[in-house]
């Protein structure tokens, strides 16, 4: 996934994404690699844990449409009927 990134100016992942290979690659692509290290790392590699933040808000953005199971099972064979699935669910649970 990771050939086809957009362009982008900082890339947030997690821990289970701290590799040199990933690393070199997403700085290849011309972005910055904002990804905690694990624990087992010798040598910690720069980390903003400010613009980790924001990444945080996505994952609950992600959890709570994936309340609805139509989403969270895709159950749409297409494309246009999914989006119009993700809309409905995040009119419903971002309207309250």
């Amino acid at each position: 996934m990771l050939e086809r990134l957009p362009t982008c100016r900082v890339v947030l992942a997690d821990k289970g994404y701290d590799s040199d290979a990933i690393r070199r690659q997403i700085e290849t692509a011309g972005a910055v690699p904002n990804i905690p290290p694990k624990v087992n790392r010798r040598w910690k590699l720069c980390f903003s844990p400010v613009l980790y933040r924001g990444r945080n808000a996505i994952e609950r953005m992600f959890g709570r449409l994936k309340d609805f199971r139509r989403i969270a099972t895709r159950y749409d064979r297409s494309a246009t009927n999914c989006l119009a699935a993700v809309c409905l669910a995040a009119t419903v649970s971002y309207w309250l």
